[in-house]
C-alpha cells in the first residue's frame, strides 16, 4: 500500500547484488507494475560514493548510501509510498557466495530493524532465487591466511575482496568477468508491520527482528522448488 515506507531485506548479496539492482530500481522488469505508488531505492556503500565517476554513475541509477541519515531522508522526507531495499548481509556474506549454497549473515544484523521501527516502517522480506549461481568464487576456509586477508580489507575499507570468474566474452566456456546466463527470479514476501517508536527497546528490536527471519525462512520454503532448488534445500542463518 502507498499509504506506508517500507525497508525491503534483499537477500542473498551474492558477488554483485544483481538481482537486488535489476529487479528494486532498473525499471526494467516491471516493479512499478507489480507495486502500483510505491517508489523503490537501493542502498549501497557509502565508500562507494566517494570514488569519482562512479559515484556519478551510482547517482544516476537512483542509489543512495547505506548510511542512517540516507535511510532517515527516504523515509521521513519524501512522504510515504517508499520503499528503501538494503542488502543486509553486506561485504561478509559475499565472502560465502558460491553456486548451491544458501548461507544468509543476519542473526546479529538488526541496525534496519531498528531503524524500521524509529520511521515506523514496515519490513518486508525478499529473496533472489539464482543470485548465487552467476559467479564462481574461490572460497577459503576461516581461519586460513587468505580469508585472514579478505576479513581485514573488509574492516578497513568496508567490502570483502574476492576470487571470483564468471564467463568470457566470446565463450561461455571461457572464464572471465561476465556473470553466467542463469535466471534470476526476486520474490518478494508480506510486510512485517512495526510501530513507530522513537527510542525502541533492545526487547522491541529483538522481537521484530525474530518475526523478520521467520518470514523469511516461510518466504524461502515456499518458493524454493519453484526457482531451481530441492525440498531437503535450506537456508542458514548464521
Amino acid at each position: 500500500s502507498p499509504s506506508h515506507n517500507y525497508i525491503i531485506g534483499s537477500h542473498p548479496h551474492g558477488i554483485l547484488c544483481v538481482g537486488a539492482f535489476c529487479n528494486f530500481i532498473t525499471g526494467s522488469t516491471g516493479f512499478e507494475e507489480l507495486f502500483p505508488g510505491i517508489r523503490s531505492f537501493l542502498t549501497t556503500l557509502a565508500g562507494n560514493f566517494r570514488l569519482p565517476v562512479f559515484r556519478e554513475y551510482l547517482m544516476s541509477g537512483g542509489l543512495f548510501p547505506v548510511t542512517r541519515r540516507a535511510i532517515g531522508y527516504l523515509l521521513s522526507q519524501k512522504g510515504t509510498g517508499n520503499a528503501v531495499a538494503i542488502v543486509i548481509g553486506g561485504a561478509a556474506e559475499s565472502l560465502s557466495c558460491r553456486p548451491g549454497v544458501t548461507t544468509l549473515i543476519l542473526k546479529n544484523r538488526k541496525g534496519f530493524v531498528r531503524m524500521a521501527l524509529r520511521h515506523g516502517a514496515f519490513l518486508v522480506p525478499s529473496f533472489s532465487f539464482g543470485e548465487n549461481d552467476l559467479f564462481r568464487q574461490v572460497v577459503f576456509e576461516e581461519g586460513s591466511w587468505m580469508r585472514s586477508i579478505q576479513r581485514r580489507f573488509q574492516k578497513m575499507i568496508g567490502f570483502a575482496p574476492c576470487l571470483f570468474y564468471g564467463r568470457g566474452l566470446t565463450s561461455c566456456r571461457s572464464r572471465g568477468f561476465l556473470p553466467y546466463a542463469r535466471p534470476i527470479t526476486t520474490v518478494v514476501g508480506e510486510p512485517v508491520a512495526l510501530p513507530k517508536v522513537e527510542n525502541p527497546s533492545r526487547e522491541l528490536v529483538d522481537r521484530y527482528h525474530e518475526l523478520y527471519i521467520h518470514a523469511l525462512l516461510k518466504l524461502f520454503n515456499e518458493n524454493k522448488t519453484k526457482y531451481g532448488l530441492s525440498e531437503s534445500d535450506e537456508l542458514h542463518i548464521l
